[in-house]
């Protein structure tokens, strides 16, 4: 990786993303010229075929899963994730720029909601699922080329993550089981 270039990181979960690597697969060439280096986080079943579409792209990483999510996020100057609680717990910490691509299909499709309450915040954008293929390479090019909502989403994210989450987690435990004798 090199400092001189931005770093995108596509991240689609241990399973991978479908929609998340196709678009990036369908708009790969584009991001390119962009200049950025890529971390395609694509999963196992999408893995060899990203690989064989990266073949000898310049700055393109493929790999099918990520065992150091920190230093992923410390190279990355933005992310491309689906909005389940944990990654925005983590993409709150690390305050890096974000488009959530929600996975529509959970229950009461709570990562649409999830994403919707950091976009309403201006932390955050949004691409539909369905949307990914024809809107995720606007939105990255778009967020690219705007170092204030750049800035504005670091903002925003660092003011909405909880540092002290697994302290307070402990203590409220603690204090549920202690309620129980």
């Amino acid at each position: 990786m090199s400092a001189d270039r931005p770093a995108i990181l596509v991240v689609g979960g241990s399973l991978g993303a479908k929609s998340i690597n196709e678009a990036i697969d369908k708009s790969l060439d584009e991001i390119v010229a962009l200049g950025v280096q890529l971390i395609w986080q694509t999963g196992k079943p999408y893995f060899h075929t990203a690989l064989q579409r990266a073949a000898g792209m310049e700055g393109v990483h493929v790999t099918e899963f990520i065992p150091d999510m920190g230093k992923a996020y410390a190279a990355a100057d933005l992310v491309i994730s689906r909005a389940g609680a944990l990654a925005i717990s983590e993409l709150c910490i690390v305050a890096k720029p974000v488009i959530f691509v929600p996975y529509p299909h959970a229950a009461e499709d709570h990562q649409t909601s999830n994403a919707k309450a950091l976009v309403d915040r201006n932390a955050a954008m949004m691409v539909r699922d369905a949307d990914a293929g024809n809107d995720l390479f606007k939105k990255i090019k778009a967020l690219l080329g705007d170092a204030a909502m750049q800035e504005l989403m670091q903002r925003n994210l660092k003011a909405m993550a909880i540092m002290d989450a697994d302290v307070r987690i402990a203590k409220r435990i603690i204090e549920i089981a202690g309620n129980r004798r």
